[in-house]
């Protein structure tokens, strides 16, 4: 737990395969992933400057209270995505604090310890993310995520799930609506 941030809630990894790594993290009884082939982006920054929203598929799941991300980007967009994939391939890139109503505080914060914003923005309606790097420790990204417009539900919906999950249904494909019918 972090006195300035609270608990840390998430950790996303950058996967080049994320149907693969799917896959493999439910053969390791973490599941159900809830997948998103095309997340939809509308707000992108990149170390300050507006830059086109990449391609991004993700899949959350739970293990106890701790989400696991997995991130795949689908296009050459500027991110820091990108960027831990060319330096380090598949690897947990980010630790994640959620916040419900102290983004702000929390983004100055960071700043105030001189880390930067390396990308940032909104997927549509839903609350803002930015994530934030420090020259001194660079393997140290943290995401401050807003929990905002629907996204705290989705999070609890995604936790819930996972609780007595028994390894059946293990990908759940998301549409723009909600779960995809088979």
């Amino acid at each position: 737990m972090s006195f300035l941030l609270g608990a840390a809630r998430q950790v996303g990894y950058v996967v080049r395969d994320i149907e693969k790594a799917m896959a493999q993290w439910a053969r390791l009884g973490v599941g159900p992933w809830f997948y998103k082939e095309d997340v939809g982006t509308t707000e992108f920054r990149y170390y300050g400057d507006d830059s086109p929203p990449p391609a991004l598929s993700i899949a959350l799941a739970n293990s106890g209270d701790l989400q696991l991300e997995l991130i795949q980007q689908r296009d050459d967009a500027p991110s820091l995505y990108l960027d831990t994939l060319r330096q380090a391939g598949d690897a947990a890139q980010h630790i994640a604090y959620w916040t419900l109503d102290r983004y702000d505080e929390h983004v100055a914060t960071l700043l105030g310890l001189g880390y930067v914003e390396g990308h940032g923005g909104r997927m549509g309606t839903r609350g803002r993310f930015g994530y934030f790097v420090h020259a001194d420790l660079p393997s140290a990204m943290i995401e401050i995520s807003e929990l905002t417009g629907g996204k705290g539900e989705h999070f609890e919906r995604v936790r819930a799930a996972s609780v007595g999950w028994d390894g059946r249904d293990a990908v759940r494909r998301l549409t723009a609506t909600g779960l995809a019918r088979p």
